[in-house]
């Protein structure tokens, strides 16, 4: 791997080698778009409605409750509820960086506040977590399977690590510096030796050891990766492969147990092998992504088909009914792909990383960013009840987005990865720039060669695929500009707008145009984004029969609302035969027929033959389809997005 010259320090991932270097929130702004919106709606809503939650639930009054001597009795929320603070003080520092959307607000009185009760709450060793280690109280440390100290540590590391790199070490740094330095010598050489439950500090400490400089910290990560899988968790009912303690990492073929955990773990795993120079590890990295994406992800980018472990299932095996595919898990997904992209340069992670974002982590929050899904099933049978606004919801599988759940990782979670975005959009090489996701963007970064470059993207993605490039600065000699083409399609084709004009077809995989580019040049990509029919693996079980639409990178699905009086989506059938079209306002129709609704019309033995199935009528005026990340925001509804044929001949259409 060639070594990174950092020109950014304002990263959530920085690593010191690798084939591309990351460009920084100071160095890539988002300007508007798809991307704009939904950012300029975590920083305006979604953070702030994060806070008031965590204080009206008591989960930030647990240190001051730490502080005061009384946490063994007025403690609330789960043993995991301190990182919740930490992540949304995390996301708080990068969004007080990257004021790239209309809003210009700073956070940092409220992080200063917020550490100075998370400081409160520390022991002098280091030690911090409300939840053990004081009078009335579980000891410190007992309960790795299940306690999430550690994991809690990683996420007040990350926080720590974000505020340095936002704008300078400040308090909350040095609170995750202490704990950081009880880590190691806790669970260093000589200490406990031991591993969470719930991998997480892995990714930290390497991110720390980064921005410090410190190779202790790099140190204990490669310690704790080396450690998994040595048996030294509690064999549980799910097993110890729930924990990814089964074996270890460089063994497994394919993520597998807790489908967070897992991610968090191979994610922690690149660092450590991209920072030591481990090509076996990363390797082995590399065969467990390739076979989890091709055995045990769902069309969306959503990983994990098991609601009652929360886990990956068996190669094949996903329900669309019963896809967990929790938000957190898409949101550990990106950080996963976006790291194997920057050490090997392959876009067939930016390709799952775009997938993921626009289809899991885009789905999650509301349109006013004050409701989620924790979990997003592909196929809801039964129009849900609104969750109560006033209280928590405590069931991770609800019905409709909840603004809070007793387990609320996924808010905050989307929160942070909203709030860095621009950070996963671009990079640089010694070759020139490279653009990976597509957003309304401006760029303005420093080439190896240490000469200025300004680009302004433009484009209508998703909705369209037309992408524009322009150069702002450029250097007097010849660089590449590089742009993603995704693996999803077809014709596309890239021209330099002047002097030439001359169109290129180009493949899935990186469209490259290298010259001495002048200021208002402009490149332009075009992505054909026509919606078309996906089916699926026949060994994916669950879903022989049907099809799914799937347009530019979104994936589209059927919703009650957009059906006539009566009909749910269950009774939705398309014409394989007929392509689905373009339809308003980013809709798509297909061709196809509609059973008749109601439980008058059910058979009284629910099996026969061929030849006794009675063909429903053909809807005439088509069925709406809709970007799956936008449904439930009409109320409540049912929806799938595997849609079963019937062959034209049956409908009667004859199309």
């Amino acid at each position: 791997m060639r070594e990174n010259t950092a020109r950014s320090s304002v990263l959530p991932v920085a690593p010191s080698r690798g084939r591309l270097r990351p460009l920084g929130l100071d160095e890539v702004r988002i300007t508007g778009g798809f991307w704009g919106r939904r950012r300029h709606t975590n920083a305006t809503a979604t953070l702030g409605h994060c806070l008031d939650w965590m204080e009206r639930v008591g989960w930030t009054g647990n240190f001051r409750a730490a502080a005061e001597g009384r946490i063994h009795r007025d403690r609330r929320g789960r043993e995991f509820a301190d990182s919740e603070m930490y992540k949304l003080l995390e996301a708080m520092a990068w969004d007080g960086v990257s004021h790239d959307v209309s809003h210009d607000l700073s956070h940092a009185a409220e992080i200063a506040t917020f550490s100075d009760v998370v400081a409160s709450a520390q022991e002098p060793d280091g030690y911090l977590n409300t939840a053990f280690g004081r009078p009335g109280q579980q000891p410190r440390y007992s309960d790795l399977e299940w306690g999430h100290e550690l994991y809690c540590y990683g996420h007040l590391i990350q926080a720590g690590v974000a505020q340095t790199r936002a704008g300078g070490e400040g308090e909350l740094a040095k609170i995750a510096r202490r704990a950081a330095d009880h880590v190691c010598v806790t669970f260093g050489p000589g200490g406990i030796e031991g591993v969470c439950g719930h991998p997480e500090i892995e990714t930290a400490l390497v991110e720390l050891a980064r921005a410090t400089g410190e190779q202790r910290y790099l140190d204990q990560a490669a310690l704790f990766l080396g450690r998994r899988g040595r048996r030294t968790l509690a064999d549980i009912e799910f097993g110890r492969a729930y924990f990814q303690d089964d074996m270890p990492v460089r063994d497994a073929t394919v993520l597998r147990g807790h489908a967070v955990r897992a991610l968090y773990l191979a994610s922690g795993a690149v660092d450590v092998a991209v920072e030591t120079g481990d090509e076996d590890l990363l390797a082995a990295v590399v065969r467990q992504w390739e076979a989890t994406v091709a055995r045990r992800t769902y069309l969306t980018g959503g990983m994990g088909s098991h609601h009652r472990d929360e886990s990956f299932g068996d190669d094949f095996v996903l329900p669309p009914d019963r896809a967990y595919s929790e938000t957190c898990a898409g949101v550990a997904s990106v950080m996963l792909s976006w790291r194997l992209l920057l050490a090997t340069g392959d876009p067939r992670y930016a390709d799952l990383a775009e997938r993921t974002l626009f289809n899991v982590v885009a789905t999650s929050p509301s349109e006013d960013g004050r409701a989620f899904f924790y979990a997003n099933t592909l196929h809801r049978r039964h129009r849900g009840t609104v969750p109560p606004a006033d209280r928590d919801s405590p069931r991770a599988e609800s019905s409709l987005r909840a603004p809070w759940f007793a387990v609320s990782c996924c808010p905050t979670n989307v929160a942070r990865t909203l709030a860095a975005l621009p950070a996963y959009l671009a990079t640089a090489d010694d070759h020139g720039i490279q653009l990976h996701q597509y957003a309304d963007a401006e760029i303005t970064t420093v080439l190896s060669t240490g000469r200025p470059v300004a680009l302004r993207l433009r484009t209508d993605y998703p909705s369209g695929g037309s992408v524009t490039v322009r150069i702002g600065r450029s250097p007097d000699q010849p660089w590449t500009l590089s742009l993603r083409v995704p693996a999803w399609t077809r014709g596309a084709t890239v021209w330099l707008v002047e002097p030439d004009g001359v169109r290129r077809a180009v493949a899935p995989g990186t469209a490259e145009v290298t010259r001495v580019f002048r200021p208002g040049d402009e490149v332009r990509l075009e992505l054909p984004v026509t919606p078309r029919w996906i089916t699926a693996d026949p060994r994916v079980d669950a879903v022989r029969g049907t099809l799914a639409v799937q347009r530019g990178p979104l994936v589209y699905c059927a919703e009650s609302v957009d059906l006539p009086d009566g009909h749910e989506v269950d009774a939705v059938r398309v014409d394989p035969s007929a392509e689905p079209a373009d339809g308003p306002d980013d809709t798509v129709v297909v061709a196809g027929a509609l059973a008749a609704p109601g439980p008058e019309h059910d058979a009284p033995w629910p099996y026969r033959t061929p030849d006794e199935d009675s063909a429903p009528a053909a809807d005439p005026a088509g069925i709406v389809l809709v970007p799956y990340h936008s449904w439930a925001n009409r109320g409540p509804s049912t929806m799938r997005v595997w849609l079963p044929t019937e062959e034209p001949a049956r409908t009667g259409t004859g199309r």
